[in-house]
């Protein structure tokens, strides 16, 4: 049986376990002292956003986070979905679609207007999900972009 139950404090040494696991799938360095405080300083602030962990009969076998945001494009709170992982094993077996719609009644119960996330060009099955949620480019003449102001030199959490 699948289930999706919302993340708290203690679930950080767990987040930080499959957070390594989708890094390493990556090959991502990931710091997991650095990753740690980002939990815990997520999960501490119900402002920032949330965390769902998947389960498959009792198993825990990925999770999900939103962050939230003000948006002056929007007139209102936005929201990213900033990790989105499900164990190799488990793939393709519904638990990415249980997160997100976790996610998603999120972020209509918190009147969210719009929802963001980033995927890679070249993984067809992460858009085909994200785009049976609605999530499409929205603008393909703009592009994000980023400057890392504080904090590790990269973008992965790596030391």
């Amino acid at each position: 049986m699948v289930t999706v139950r919302r993340a708290d404090t203690d679930d950080t040494p767990l987040l930080v376990a499959l957070m390594a696991e989708f890094y390493a799938e990556s090959e991502f360095s990931l710091d997991r002292q650095w990753a740690s405080d980002s939990f815990s300083a997520l999960l501490g602030d119900d402002a920032k956003g949330a965390v769902w962990i998947a389960f498959r009969d009792g198993e825990p076998t990925g999770y999900v986070v939103l962050t939230l945001r003000h948006s002056m494009e929007y007139g209102g709170p936005d929201a990213f979905i900033d990790d989105l992982y499900v164990r190799p094993a488990h793939r393709r077996q519904g638990l990415g679609r249980e997160a997100l719609s976790a996610l998603f009644a999120e972020c209509a119960r918190r009147g969210v207007l719009a929802v963001h996330v980033e995927a890679g060009r070249s993984n067809a099955a992460a858009q085909a999900l994200y785009r049976s949620f609605g999530l499409d480019v929205f603008d393909a003449a703009r592009q994000l972009l980023t400057v890392r102001l504080q904090g590790r030199e990269q973008g992965h959490l790596s030391s």
